[in-house]
């Protein structure tokens, strides 16, 4: 939906330096930005690209001068403003309605008039779905679910028994909330199953990935808090809790019976333990392991960065020599006092 980029800024709270009256119908990068498009810089890195972008706009923190004949939008916050901005130029698609002749709905549940249910979806006794809601095909949607307004389940996703998710959710293909727990007790005849009563309660506005798995409880639930952004194949295990407006990218795993704060952060393919409290406003960096409590805000790294083989291969070599080394300096340490004494 083209707009002027004064509606625009508008729209962000921005200032403009340059032309308010010029109309932006798209979003692109700025090595690619055409006329009739916007841009954003946020990495200092790509200032050069100022000078050659064919964007009729571009967003920006602070006015740069040398680029004047440039149309500039200037906002606190570019990354934001253009997440916005690209919001108001792409609107929704006009949403789907009615419920599809080959969705299998049981009589006691309750769907909205305004929700859609697509080809193949199953949706078991006692559901709750509210209004707006729209569920893709060949969903799967356990007893005594309840789904909140205008969240949107696409195709594949498996809702399991009496899980709870609140109002603008968006759920993404083939994730799976509410399978059981990793529970097991061991005895003299082996692995015992350990029932999973509790179940997954979801707040408003959280985005969960392709993939994602979300165990139920063992006894307390299972709760991700309002604005969590999950992406794909993460695994949240039984009786975690996630804080609000935290986020975690791709691969993250997170053992049983953590707590994770607000406005928490963790790069791919991080590993969280069991049994750990997470402070807020904790960023965990990717390929790191956490196997204790984080009780201060701040960044916390672990593993070793890439290098290259021959170096990689030195390392190894040195480490796997450290307790011969330690050995030997703690003789020398012996001698040295008793030479001393």
């Amino acid at each position: 939906m083209a707009s002027t980029l004064e509606k625009l800024a508008r729209h962000v709270n921005g200032k403009i330096f340059g032309d308010g009256n010029i109309i932006i119908d798209s979003v692109a990068t700025l090595s690619n930005a055409k006329s009739g498009q916007i841009s954003f810089l946020t990495n200092p890195k790509y200032r050069s690209f100022l000078t050659t972008t064919a964007a009729s706009a571009v967003i920006v923190k602070e006015f740069n001068q040398d680029v004047e004949k440039l149309s500039q939008l200037v906002v606190d916050n570019p990354h934001a403003a253009y997440a916005k901005i690209t919001q108001l130029l792409y609107p929704e698609k006009n949403p789907l309605k009615g419920i599809d002749k080959r969705a299998s709905i049981h009589e006691s549940s309750n769907v909205n008039e305004t929700a859609f249910i697509g080809p193949n979806v199953v949706v078991e006794e006692g559901v709750e779905i509210g209004k707006g809601v729209c569920i893709r095909a060949n969903c799967f949607i356990g007893r005594n679910v309840i789904i909140g307004e205008n969240s949107l389940i696409y195709p594949n996703v498996t809702i399991l028994d009496d899980v709870q998710i609140g109002q603008r959710c968006i759920i993404f293909p083939s994730a799976v909330i509410g399978g059981d727990g990793f529970g097991h007790a061991y005895d003299e005849n082996g692995w015992v199953k350990i029932p999973q009563v509790g179940t997954v309660i979801i707040g408003n506005d959280v985005e969960v990935g392709a993939s994602v798995t979300i165990d139920r409880g063992a006894i307390e639930n299972t709760v991700i808090e309002d604005g969590v952004k999950l992406d794909n194949q993460i695994h949240i295990a039984h009786n975690v809790k996630i804080g609000a407006n935290s986020i975690l990218t791709a691969g993250a795993t997170i053992a049983g019976s953590t707590t994770v704060g607000k406005n928490c952060m963790t790069g791919g393919m991080v590993g969280i333990g069991g049994h750990l409290e997470i402070a807020d406003n904790v960023v965990v960096t990717g390929m790191s392991m956490v196997s204790k409590s984080i009780d201060q805000a701040g960044s916390y790294s672990s593993g070793i960065p890439v290098e290259p083989s021959r170096v990689w291969r030195r390392y190894v070599g040195r480490f796997k020599r450290l307790e011969g080394l330690f050995k030997r300096v703690t003789d020398c340490e012996k001698i040295l006092k008793e030479n001393k004494d």
